[in-house]
């Protein structure tokens, strides 16, 4: 059987200037990534018929930059969660409905904290980050809790705390450890050591790392990802342009989605969560399988969502993931799965898995630079979220 993905290749990619409260207008950080993936494709701004996001910069506001009339094309695969915006431009071209469709996300830090319920018969505010705090200021933490009722009634409006049930009942099922989680944040961090747009570039220990501040247990600061301000684009192009791509097109293999069943913790499989769906669906649409992967960019808005993602994938068994990157050496650069090459959520920045993309593109490119893994992959897989939705792409090159 052949599914739309396969009619689609990411012609281009770009990115903008990135930092942390820099205070450049979202507009102008979109247009930087916009414009760099549009020249990165070899095209001009009149060659793109197709634009989508996820509600960032307004796609009016880019086509009226561009001077362009570009049709919304941010619908057609739902359930991708962050990654919706990519696999709908897919099936866009895959329709004819579109040649070359331009996809960005634009990030802009979030401050200030979860406020105090202080009615005990009002509603609880909604979710929200409560490790991002202002300097200088200690954010609330969750410590052990024994059910959920106990999470609700100490008011944890974060997926922190969330995902740190599911972390805990991972560690009480299969023993996974506190410095197995490390192991994650300091491979990103030697990976963002290469990476000049990455925002935490500084040497990182075990030490350094068990020695951070809780935010919710067994997460500490540096299980968390970084926000940022920045922008990555990406153009989604029909397969026949492949040919006059400048770069090695990158082919889409497969994608995969979730739409959340079972929410947050109502799953019978629980502690899994909606990659495993999405991983199925995608291995599912594919003759390839876990073994052919030559490279991971996997999401770590924390990081257990990377080990649960391992697992989901079939890189790992279940229970498999912590004793595979212990000691950091499998997901080296040079390992049997080079991991989250560019740094990652926890030490280049958040970019909703993005910045993944755009450097599973280059990877596969063979224009990574500095952290380029040795021999150049062939194929690599990119993954965003966890949780409740989750998306992921299998690609070629």
């Amino acid at each position: 059987m052949s599914y739309f993905e396969k009619d689609a290749i990411l012609s281009g990619i770009g990115i903008s200037r990135i930092g942390r409260r820099t205070g450049i207008p979202g507009r102008d950080l979109t247009m930087e990534a916009v414009r760099a993936a549009i020249t990165d494709a070899g095209l001009a701004a009149t060659d793109i018929d197709g634009i989508a996001t996820l509600g960032d910069t307004p796609a009016a506001e880019v086509n009226a930059e561009l001077q362009i009339e570009a049709a919304d094309c941010g619908s057609g695969f739902g359930t991708g969660g962050l990654l919706s915006p990519v696999m709908s431009a897919c099936r866009a071209v895959a329709e004819r409905r579109a040649r070359h469709v331009v996809v960005y996300r634009t990030i802009q830090m979030l401050g200030g904290t979860v406020p105090v319920k202080q009615d005990e018969d009002a509603p609880p505010p909604p979710l929200a980050r409560m490790f991002e705090t202002p300097e200088g200021e200690e954010p609330p933490a969750v410590g052990a809790m024994d059910d959920i009722n106990d999470l609700v009634a100490a008011q944890a409006y974060s997926a922190a705390n969330w995902l740190a049930l599911n972390c805990r009942r991972h560690m009480e099922l299969y023993g996974t450890t506190k410095e197995q989680l490390g192991w994650i944040a300091l491979n990103g961090r030697r990976n963002a050591a290469l990476n000049p747009l990455a925002v935490y570039r500084e040497p990182m220990t075990m030490d350094d790392y068990l020695a951070a501040r809780l935010v919710s247990t067994p997460f500490g600061l540096f299980d968390c990802d970084v926000p940022i301000d920045g922008s990555i684009a990406v153009v989604v192009s029909s397969a026949d342009y492949g040919a006059d791509c400048p770069h090695r097109p990158v082919r889409v293999e497969a994608i995969g989605g979730s739409d959340g069943a079972g929410g947050w913790f109502h799953r019978a499989d629980y502690p899994k969560m909606a990659m495993s769906d999405a991983a199925a669906q995608m291995w599912s649409r594919t003759d390839l399988t876990p073994t052919d992967l030559d490279v991971a960019q996997l999401y770590d808005g924390f990081t257990f969502l990377t080990l649960a993602w391992l697992e989901a994938l079939g890189i790992c068994g279940d229970g498999e993931a912590g004793p595979f990157v212990d000691g950091g050496q499998r997901i080296a650069r040079d390992g049997a799965l080079p991991l989250n090459t560019y740094g990652g959520q926890l030490s280049a920045g958040r970019m909703h898995g993005y910045w993944a993309l755009h450097e599973g593109c280059l990877q596969l490119r063979g224009e990574a630079g500095e952290r380029q893994v040795s021999q150049r992959p062939k194929v690599g897989v990119v993954s965003v979220g966890g949780g409740p939705v989750a998306g992921c792409m299998l690609l070629s090159c």
